[in-house]
């Protein structure tokens, strides 16, 4: 068993308003490679080739040879138990809020509710002529690209890049980081803009900031070495250990 300091289960236990900040790492257990680096997705395909909103505009069919590779690997993904501990934390009331860059639908498919999606959702396509949006079971991906009924060409509801985040998902973690007492970092560096704000905003009012990943990523008051599906299951039966000896008092 990995060892978890106790001092972050406490932490967690006293809060009453702790969000999560979860990153590609975390979806990593449940088949889906890290979009960067040896093994990425973006591996084999240029992302200023496949990955913009202009290359995107450009040549739609062309981009779609590698959406349609990135859908099939989310649509086969399944949660894994780091998902389903954020989920059975929420329940039990430590978890307020989710912030996710991920666009795989794992925390929802697991059962957490309050979540708040950066980067968009890759299970539903929206049409960029008339805005109709389709979740993408309904729609059979064989001619690329796949067509709305009025004729425009269909993209998964995701942020590509060149891309804005969408301004309601901006200002929700925004508001969740300025009034949170912990944030949990889990599976990401936290480097990239405007993500990367985020733990620091709370820690600026007064959060403490507690680190899921195999390598200290970032500042934070804990860091908890390990994998996110190894770790988060301990340290959810350590906060349920806690509150029943808490209880007993």
């Amino acid at each position: 068993m990995i060892p978890i300091d106790s001092a972050a289960a406490e932490i967690f236990a006293a809060a009453n308003n702790t969000i999560a900040l979860t990153g590609a790492g975390i979806s990593v257990a449940s088949g889906i490679p890290h979009f960067r680096g040896c093994g990425g997705i973006w591996e084999n395909y240029d992302p200023e080739e496949y990955g913009t909103i202009q290359a995107f505009q450009r040549n739609p069919a062309k981009v779609w040879i590698a959406l349609k590779i990135f859908c099939d690997i989310m649509d086969k993904a399944r949660p894994n138990p780091a998902h389903f501990a954020l989920a059975s934390l929420e329940k039990l009331g430590y978890l307020r809020t989710i912030i996710t860059q991920n666009i795989d639908g794992l925390h929802q498919e697991a059962g957490s509710n309050n979540v708040i999606e950066f980067h968009g959702n890759n299970r539903w396509l929206v049409c960029q002529k008339c805005g109709k949006r389709y979740p993408n079971t309904e729609v059979v991906i064989d001619l690329l690209p796949p067509l709305c009924v009025c004729g425009g060409v269909l993209k998964p509801d995701v942020v590509l890049f060149g891309e804005i985040i969408p301004r309601e998902a901006l200002y929700s973690s925004y508001l969740e980081a300025n009034n949170c007492s912990v944030v949990i970092v889990i599976g990401t560096s936290a480097a990239v803009e405007p993500a990367a704000s985020i733990p620091r905003i709370a820690s600026r009012a007064g959060a403490k900031i507690i680190e899921i990943n195999p390598e200290e990523e970032m500042p934070s008051d804990i860091h908890l070495s390990g994998f996110a599906e190894e770790v988060l299951p301990i340290l959810l039966e350590k906060i349920n250990r806690l509150s029943i000896q808490q209880d007993a008092l």
